[in-house]
Protein backbone atom coordinates (compact mmCIF):
# COMPACT_ATOMS: atom_id res chain seq x y z
CA UNK A 1 0.00 0.00 0.00
CA UNK A 2 1.44 3.83 -0.75
CA UNK A 3 2.37 5.44 2.06
CA UNK A 4 1.82 9.14 2.50
CA UNK A 5 2.77 12.28 4.69
CA UNK A 6 -0.43 13.14 6.93
CA UNK A 7 -0.95 15.47 9.69
CA UNK A 8 -4.20 15.44 11.85
CA UNK A 9 -3.76 18.79 13.98
CA UNK A 10 -1.38 21.85 12.99
CA UNK A 11 1.86 22.19 14.92
CA UNK A 12 5.64 21.56 14.54
CA UNK A 13 7.35 19.09 12.06
CA UNK A 14 6.32 16.44 14.43
CA UNK A 15 2.72 16.46 14.04
CA UNK A 16 4.10 15.21 10.54
CA UNK A 17 2.97 11.31 10.20
CA UNK A 18 3.94 9.01 7.87
CA UNK A 19 0.87 6.42 7.09
CA UNK A 20 -0.17 4.23 4.38
CA UNK A 21 -3.19 5.84 2.50
CA UNK A 22 -5.73 4.17 -0.11
CA UNK A 23 -5.23 6.24 -3.41
CA UNK A 24 -7.86 4.41 -6.03
CA UNK A 25 -8.21 4.79 -9.45
CA UNK A 26 -8.65 7.91 -11.02
CA UNK A 27 -12.44 9.21 -11.87
CA UNK A 28 -13.95 11.76 -14.31
CA UNK A 29 -10.66 14.95 -15.03
CA UNK A 30 -8.18 12.72 -13.22
CA UNK A 31 -4.61 11.32 -12.84
CA UNK A 32 -2.80 8.90 -10.91
CA UNK A 33 0.75 9.28 -10.85
CA UNK A 34 3.70 7.69 -9.23
CA UNK A 35 5.86 10.38 -7.85
CA UNK A 36 9.74 9.97 -8.09
CA UNK A 37 10.61 13.07 -6.83
CA UNK A 38 8.68 15.73 -4.51
CA UNK A 39 9.15 19.42 -4.01
CA UNK A 40 9.58 21.42 -0.77
CA UNK A 41 8.94 24.68 -0.50
CA UNK A 42 7.97 27.31 2.60
CA UNK A 43 4.20 27.41 1.51
CA UNK A 44 4.07 23.55 2.77
CA UNK A 45 5.25 25.23 6.30
CA UNK A 46 2.35 27.86 6.23
CA UNK A 47 0.04 24.82 5.99
CA UNK A 48 1.71 22.80 8.58
CA UNK A 49 1.84 25.62 11.40
CA UNK A 50 -1.60 26.57 10.28
CA UNK A 51 -1.07 30.13 8.86
CA UNK A 52 -2.69 28.97 5.63
CA UNK A 53 -5.81 27.23 7.24
CA UNK A 54 -7.24 23.69 5.66
CA UNK A 55 -9.42 21.21 6.70
CA UNK A 56 -7.78 18.42 8.79
CA UNK A 57 -6.61 15.90 8.70
CA UNK A 58 -5.06 16.61 5.40
CA UNK A 59 -1.82 15.48 3.25
CA UNK A 60 0.69 18.46 2.43
CA UNK A 61 2.47 19.33 -0.08
CA UNK A 62 1.99 21.47 -3.28
CA UNK A 63 4.90 19.92 -6.00
CA UNK A 64 5.62 16.73 -7.31
CA UNK A 65 7.03 15.25 -10.61
CA UNK A 66 6.35 11.38 -11.46
CA UNK A 67 4.95 9.27 -14.08
CA UNK A 68 1.14 8.81 -15.05
CA UNK A 69 -0.33 4.82 -14.44
CA UNK A 70 -4.16 5.96 -15.06
CA UNK A 71 -6.23 8.43 -16.56
CA UNK A 72 -9.86 8.84 -15.85
CA UNK A 73 -12.71 9.54 -18.24
CA UNK A 74 -12.03 12.68 -20.41
CA UNK A 75 -8.40 13.23 -19.90
CA UNK A 76 -6.95 13.21 -23.78
CA UNK A 77 -3.63 15.29 -23.03
CA UNK A 78 -2.23 12.86 -20.61
CA UNK A 79 -1.98 9.30 -20.57
CA UNK A 80 0.08 6.41 -18.72
CA UNK A 81 3.77 6.39 -18.94
CA UNK A 82 3.70 10.21 -19.26
CA UNK A 83 6.64 12.30 -17.67
CA UNK A 84 4.86 14.67 -15.83
CA UNK A 85 5.07 17.49 -13.28
CA UNK A 86 2.78 20.00 -11.22
CA UNK A 87 2.81 22.79 -8.47
CA UNK A 88 -0.63 23.01 -7.77
CA UNK A 89 -4.22 21.33 -7.28
CA UNK A 90 -5.02 19.87 -3.78
CA UNK A 91 -2.71 19.39 -0.79
CA UNK A 92 -0.98 15.81 -1.22
CA UNK A 93 2.12 15.88 -2.56
CA UNK A 94 3.70 14.66 0.00
CA UNK A 95 3.05 10.84 -0.93
CA UNK A 96 4.43 7.70 -2.60
CA UNK A 97 1.35 8.25 -5.51
CA UNK A 98 -1.64 9.69 -5.69
CA UNK A 99 -4.94 10.73 -7.94
CA UNK A 100 -5.37 14.28 -8.53
CA UNK A 101 -7.39 17.00 -11.08
CA UNK A 102 -5.55 16.70 -14.53
CA UNK A 103 -6.06 20.05 -15.28
CA UNK A 104 -2.73 21.12 -12.83
CA UNK A 105 -0.75 18.24 -14.47
CA UNK A 106 1.89 19.16 -17.47
CA UNK A 107 3.64 16.61 -19.58
CA UNK A 108 8.03 17.01 -19.59
CA UNK A 109 10.09 17.76 -22.15
CA UNK A 110 12.60 15.05 -22.76
CA UNK A 111 15.68 17.25 -21.32
CA UNK A 112 13.77 18.07 -17.46
CA UNK A 113 14.31 15.26 -15.18
CA UNK A 114 12.09 14.27 -12.25
CA UNK A 115 14.77 15.45 -9.94
CA UNK A 116 15.01 18.71 -11.95
CA UNK A 117 11.33 18.99 -12.33
CA UNK A 118 10.25 18.77 -8.42
CA UNK A 119 12.98 21.47 -7.52
CA UNK A 120 11.67 24.17 -10.02
CA UNK A 121 8.01 23.98 -10.87
CA UNK A 122 6.77 26.05 -7.92
CA UNK A 123 9.61 27.88 -7.64
CA UNK A 124 10.45 28.15 -11.28
CA UNK A 125 6.76 29.17 -12.28
CA UNK A 126 6.93 31.70 -8.90
CA UNK A 127 9.60 33.69 -10.96
CA UNK A 128 7.96 33.40 -14.05
CA UNK A 129 5.11 35.31 -12.74
CA UNK A 130 7.26 37.66 -10.86
CA UNK A 131 9.34 38.49 -13.59
CA UNK A 132 7.45 38.12 -16.63
CA UNK A 133 3.41 39.62 -15.04
CA UNK A 134 3.50 41.04 -11.96
CA UNK A 135 6.60 43.26 -12.58
CA UNK A 136 7.55 42.99 -16.55
CA UNK A 137 11.88 43.50 -15.85
CA UNK A 138 13.30 45.33 -18.67
CA UNK A 139 16.68 45.82 -19.34
CA UNK A 140 18.28 48.05 -17.90
CA UNK A 141 16.10 47.64 -14.55
CA UNK A 142 18.03 47.55 -11.16
CA UNK A 143 16.19 45.17 -8.98
CA UNK A 144 16.09 43.62 -5.04
CA UNK A 145 15.39 40.35 -4.30
CA UNK A 146 15.19 38.89 -0.47
CA UNK A 147 16.10 35.63 0.21
CA UNK A 148 18.37 35.53 -2.84
CA UNK A 149 20.30 32.12 -2.31
CA UNK A 150 16.93 30.56 -1.53
CA UNK A 151 15.13 28.07 -4.36
CA UNK A 152 12.79 31.38 -5.63
CA UNK A 153 16.04 33.49 -5.21
CA UNK A 154 18.64 31.47 -7.17
CA UNK A 155 16.02 31.01 -10.21
CA UNK A 156 15.45 34.99 -10.43
CA UNK A 157 18.77 36.16 -10.19
CA UNK A 158 19.87 33.85 -13.24
CA UNK A 159 16.59 35.17 -14.87
CA UNK A 160 16.40 38.62 -14.01
CA UNK A 161 19.82 38.84 -15.10
CA UNK A 162 19.39 37.10 -18.52
CA UNK A 163 16.63 39.65 -18.98
CA UNK A 164 19.42 42.37 -18.74
CA UNK A 165 18.52 43.87 -14.86
CA UNK A 166 21.05 45.12 -12.47
CA UNK A 167 20.29 42.11 -9.55
CA UNK A 168 20.98 43.32 -5.75
CA UNK A 169 19.80 40.40 -2.92
CA UNK A 170 19.95 40.06 0.69
CA UNK A 171 21.21 36.87 2.08
CA UNK A 172 22.05 35.50 5.78
CA UNK A 173 26.03 34.71 5.60
CA UNK A 174 29.03 35.53 3.33
CA UNK A 175 28.46 31.84 2.30
CA UNK A 176 24.98 32.60 0.80
CA UNK A 177 26.13 35.80 -0.52
CA UNK A 178 28.63 33.53 -2.63
CA UNK A 179 26.26 31.31 -3.70
CA UNK A 180 23.85 34.50 -5.18
CA UNK A 181 26.74 35.94 -6.82
CA UNK A 182 27.83 32.59 -8.33
CA UNK A 183 24.23 32.60 -9.85
CA UNK A 184 23.94 36.27 -11.32
CA UNK A 185 23.12 38.63 -8.44
CA UNK A 186 25.38 41.71 -9.09
CA UNK A 187 25.51 42.64 -5.31
CA UNK A 188 24.82 40.45 -2.57
CA UNK A 189 24.10 41.96 1.43
CA UNK A 190 24.61 40.29 4.11
CA UNK A 191 21.32 41.31 6.37
CA UNK A 192 22.68 40.12 9.46
CA UNK A 193 25.52 42.66 9.70
CA UNK A 194 24.40 45.42 6.83
CA UNK A 195 21.51 47.12 6.76
CA UNK A 196 20.19 46.68 3.18
CA UNK A 197 18.18 49.48 2.71
CA UNK A 198 20.70 52.11 3.41
CA UNK A 199 22.85 49.94 0.76
CA UNK A 200 20.71 49.75 -1.72
CA UNK A 201 19.91 53.77 -1.52
CA UNK A 202 23.89 53.49 -2.08
CA UNK A 203 24.28 50.99 -4.65
CA UNK A 204 21.39 53.17 -6.83
CA UNK A 205 22.91 56.42 -6.57
CA UNK A 206 19.88 57.21 -4.36
CA UNK A 207 17.51 56.86 -6.57
CA UNK A 208 15.93 53.29 -5.01
CA UNK A 209 15.01 49.93 -6.87
CA UNK A 210 12.27 49.42 -9.98
CA UNK A 211 10.77 46.55 -8.39
CA UNK A 212 11.31 44.43 -4.34
CA UNK A 213 10.37 40.74 -4.59
CA UNK A 214 10.18 40.62 -0.78
CA UNK A 215 9.15 37.09 0.38
CA UNK A 216 10.28 37.22 4.34
CA UNK A 217 7.49 39.52 5.36
CA UNK A 218 7.30 41.58 8.61
CA UNK A 219 11.39 41.66 9.11
CA UNK A 220 11.97 43.51 6.09
CA UNK A 221 8.65 44.63 4.49
CA UNK A 222 8.98 48.41 5.41
CA UNK A 223 12.51 48.21 4.95
CA UNK A 224 11.68 47.52 1.36
CA UNK A 225 9.13 50.34 0.58
CA UNK A 226 12.07 52.42 1.63
CA UNK A 227 14.19 51.31 -1.43
CA UNK A 228 12.09 51.72 -4.00
CA UNK A 229 12.35 54.21 -6.20
CA UNK A 230 8.90 56.53 -6.97
CA UNK A 231 6.44 54.30 -8.50
CA UNK A 232 7.90 51.61 -7.93
CA UNK A 233 6.36 48.65 -6.93
CA UNK A 234 6.61 46.13 -4.30
CA UNK A 235 5.50 42.55 -5.00
CA UNK A 236 5.21 40.94 -1.25
CA UNK A 237 4.76 37.05 -1.89
CA UNK A 238 5.99 35.43 1.14
CA UNK A 239 5.83 35.53 5.16
CA UNK A 240 9.09 33.75 6.04
CA UNK A 241 9.65 35.72 8.98
CA UNK A 242 5.82 36.10 10.01
CA UNK A 243 2.88 37.76 8.33
CA UNK A 244 3.39 41.69 7.88
CA UNK A 245 1.00 43.85 9.37
CA UNK A 246 -2.01 46.62 8.14
CA UNK A 247 -0.38 49.45 6.84
CA UNK A 248 -2.37 52.64 5.54
CA UNK A 249 -2.56 53.06 1.78
CA UNK A 250 -1.12 56.58 2.66
CA UNK A 251 2.39 55.47 3.37
CA UNK A 252 2.15 54.22 -0.38
CA UNK A 253 1.54 58.01 -1.80
CA UNK A 254 4.32 59.35 0.82
CA UNK A 255 6.77 57.19 0.16
CA UNK A 256 6.41 57.84 -3.36
CA UNK A 257 3.02 56.88 -5.16
CA UNK A 258 4.40 53.23 -4.86
CA UNK A 259 2.73 50.38 -6.16
CA UNK A 260 1.88 47.42 -3.54
CA UNK A 261 0.76 43.46 -4.33
CA UNK A 262 0.51 40.29 -2.88
CA UNK A 263 0.29 37.61 -5.39
CA UNK A 264 0.36 33.95 -5.13
CA UNK A 265 1.54 31.53 -7.66
CA UNK A 266 -2.20 29.97 -7.55
CA UNK A 267 -3.84 33.13 -8.67
CA UNK A 268 -1.95 33.38 -11.96
CA UNK A 269 -2.06 29.65 -13.08
CA UNK A 270 -5.80 29.34 -12.13
CA UNK A 271 -6.14 29.28 -15.84
CA UNK A 272 -4.84 26.23 -17.81
CA UNK A 273 -3.54 28.07 -20.65
CA UNK A 274 -1.47 30.23 -18.67
CA UNK A 275 -0.66 27.36 -16.61
CA UNK A 276 0.75 25.89 -20.24
CA UNK A 277 2.52 29.14 -21.02
CA UNK A 278 4.48 29.65 -17.61
CA UNK A 279 5.47 26.18 -17.70
CA UNK A 280 6.67 26.26 -21.31
CA UNK A 281 9.00 29.85 -21.06
CA UNK A 282 10.16 27.89 -17.72
CA UNK A 283 11.46 24.56 -19.45
CA UNK A 284 12.94 27.10 -21.92
CA UNK A 285 14.99 29.24 -19.97
CA UNK A 286 15.97 25.96 -17.81
CA UNK A 287 16.72 23.48 -21.13
CA UNK A 288 19.02 26.55 -22.70
CA UNK A 289 20.91 26.94 -20.11
CA UNK A 290 20.30 30.34 -18.88
CA UNK A 291 18.77 29.24 -15.58
CA UNK A 292 20.38 26.32 -13.67
CA UNK A 293 18.23 24.49 -10.98
CA UNK A 294 20.41 24.32 -7.98
CA UNK A 295 19.71 21.09 -5.86
CA UNK A 296 21.31 21.49 -2.96
CA UNK A 297 19.47 19.12 -0.67
CA UNK A 298 18.25 15.62 -1.03
CA UNK A 299 15.58 13.87 2.02
CA UNK A 300 13.93 10.89 2.01
CA UNK A 301 9.80 11.54 2.23
CA UNK A 302 9.85 10.07 4.99
CA UNK A 303 12.51 12.24 7.22
CA UNK A 304 10.14 15.16 6.00
CA UNK A 305 10.35 16.54 9.44
CA UNK A 306 14.32 16.81 9.52
CA UNK A 307 13.67 18.85 5.97
CA UNK A 308 10.91 21.34 7.34
CA UNK A 309 12.85 22.30 10.83
CA UNK A 310 16.22 22.91 8.24
CA UNK A 311 14.04 25.10 6.11
CA UNK A 312 12.29 27.04 8.76
CA UNK A 313 16.01 27.21 10.47
CA UNK A 314 17.45 28.67 7.08
CA UNK A 315 19.61 26.00 6.71
CA UNK A 316 18.87 25.22 3.13
CA UNK A 317 19.76 26.76 -0.15
CA UNK A 318 18.56 26.56 -3.84
CA UNK A 319 15.97 23.61 -3.74
CA UNK A 320 15.45 20.52 -1.78
CA UNK A 321 13.57 17.55 -3.20
CA UNK A 322 12.34 14.82 -1.63
CA UNK A 323 12.70 11.08 -2.47
CA UNK A 324 9.96 8.39 -1.96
Amino acid sequence: MPKAIQIYQTGGPDVMQWLDVEVGEPGPGEVRVRHHAVGLNFIDVYFRTGLYATPLPTGLGKEAAGVIEAVGEGVTALRPGDHVAYAGGPLGAYSEARVMPAEFVVRLPDAIGFETAAAMMLQGLTAQYLLRRTYRVQPGDTILIHAAAGGVGLIVCQWAKALGATVIGTVGSDDKAALARAHGCDHAIVYTRENFTELVRELTGGEGVAVVYDSIGRDTFMGSLDCLRPLGMMVSFGNASGPVEPISPLLLSQKGSLFLTRPTLFAYIAKRHDLEAMAQELFDVVASGQVKIAINQRYALRDVAQAHSDLEARKTTGSTVLLP
